[in-house]
């Protein structure tokens, strides 16, 4: 169909993986030339820092194919940061994003690109048997499940790192903090059609998981984030508005209150209710305003950018 496939794989501290991994994903788009659903091939590794020899492996594999660069990190940023500058680089009509460490199978390329020929612009990984340990598991099914439940987008594996995007869809994206793990919801809203498909899982061979405690914590404030993103990120007036016209309309209501209960010649100076209707006309002043400088400056990306700067290196 003459379309270029670009595989992109953040890689942290997974210099044993990475020579099997790229024999996977050759492996993996020859199945895809072979049923004419591509004709050239790109694969981007990003290296996020890593303290091993992990560059230098890259480096061994662009020496003998030159379809394979190396965007290396001058330290270790996180994968949305590495996914935001892979996401800059790539030239492929159809993106692949999987992980490093031999779990994702490059085989199923070809099952994900007949979902996108469906007319799909994202197709997701579902590790429908997850071979990963139970303080992983569990909390990635609540996490799941709290996801599709406020973002509306019914998928069973939203973090799962196995993508085939639509390059529309990766041009839209703008990746910071944890948001890597949301990607599914940043496309809906973007109004890009999301599928999933499962996916074969296997064990991790080498090295050790970069899942942590604090992860919890981050993917909390994210959620949120994403969830406001989502809603207000283009009207934020409708959020801060009306949390201000509320606070304000009760305010208003105790002031009026008072004043009548002060024409009637009751004291109302060291009463506790006007120094909440007060403050609630304030409160609500205030947020509206807010709003108002949202709605001015919604033009402006108050995210984080992706920044050359990360970069020590492209290859």
């Amino acid at each position: 169909m003459g379309r270029k496939i670009s595989v992109l794989v953040p890689a942290y501290n997974e210099a044993e993986s990475l020579g099997e991994l790229y024999k996977q994903v050759r492996s993996g788009l020859q199945m895809c030339f072979d049923a004419q659903q591509a004709s050239e091939y790109e694969i981007w590794f990003v290296n996020d820092g890593s303290k091993d020899n992990t560059e230098s492996v890259i480096k061994g594999l662009i020496a003998e194919d030159s379809k394979v660069h190396l965007i290396s990190f001058r330290k270790n940023f996180g994968k949305s940061p590495a996914l935001n500058a892979g996401f800059h680089h790539v030239t492929g009509d159809l993106v692949f994003t999987l992980d490093a460490d031999l779990q994702d199978d490059p085989k199923e390329f070809t099952r994900f690109i007949q979902k996108i020929d469906e007319g799909y612009d994202l197709v997701v990984g579902w590790k429908f048997n997850r071979l990963d340990p139970a303080e992983k598991r569990l909390p990635s099914k609540l996490f799941n499940k709290v996801t599709s439940s406020l973002s509306g987008v019914k998928l069973h594996d939203h973090d799962c790192g196995f993508k085939c995007f639509r390059r529309e869809v990766v041009e839209s994206l703008d990746l910071y903090g944890e948001l890597h793990r949301y990607i599914p919801v940043l496309a809906y809203r973007n109004g890009f059609r999301i599928t999933e498909i499962t996916v074969e899982h296997h064990k991790r061979q080498h090295g050790a998981s970069k899942y942590g405690v604090e992860r919890y914590m981050r993917g909390a404030f994210d959620s949120l984030t994403t969830n406001f993103l989502l809603k207000y990120s283009d009207r934020p007036m409708y959020l801060f508005g009306r949390i201000g016209v509320y606070s304000a309309l009760l305010g208003f209501i105790i002031c009026f209150y008072l004043t009548t209960q002060w024409f009637r010649g009751i004291g109302i100076g060291g009463r506790p209710l006007l120094l909440l209707g007060v403050l609630l006309l304030v409160v609500g002043v205030q947020f509206i305003a807010m709003g108002f400088i949202g709605n001015l400056i919604v033009d402006i990306s108050s995210r984080q950018k992706y920044s050359e700067s990360h970069i020590k290196e492209i290859i």
